[in-house]
């Protein structure tokens, strides 16, 4: 924790997510929905499930601006950095799955409650 404040601290960060609730997968989803930026993620070692699903207390999806990604995993020290991937365009690709469009992702995420709930519960709850 204290690594990424100083991170942020330094503008060495251009946004941050913990991965604690629903892990990296989850992190990663809710960024591109909240920045409108797509990103193009490999599987991180180990068990695939594992890597993106895991939620770990102190693990953190870091960006950066082009270029400071280099000055971040040196001044890790001995904190465990790890180069997951790129960001932009406007689908999340993790691994080796299909790539799912952001808007996508958004509507599916929004609306999910309302048809849960059911037309007449949805009417009610405007």
């Amino acid at each position: 924790g204290e690594f990424v404040r100083g991170l942020i601290r330094d503008g060495l960060a251009a946004a941050v997510h913990d991965c604690s609730a629903g892990g990296l997968a989850l992190a990663l989803a809710e960024m591109a929905m909240a920045s409108g930026i797509g990103a193009k993620i490999v599987t991180p070692p180990g068990q695939p499930l594992v890597a993106f699903f895991g939620e770990d207390q102190g693990r953190y999806v870091v960006t950066t601006a082009s270029g400071d990604a280099d000055k971040v995993i040196a001044a890790a020290g001995d904190v465990s950095v790890l180069r997951i991937g790129t960001t932009g365009g406007d689908e999340l690709k993790l691994g080796d799955t299909r790539p799912l469009a952001i808007g996508q992702l958004r509507e599916r995420h929004e609306s999910w409650f309302p048809r849960f709930m059911g037309p007449a519960q949805a009417e009610a709850a405007e």
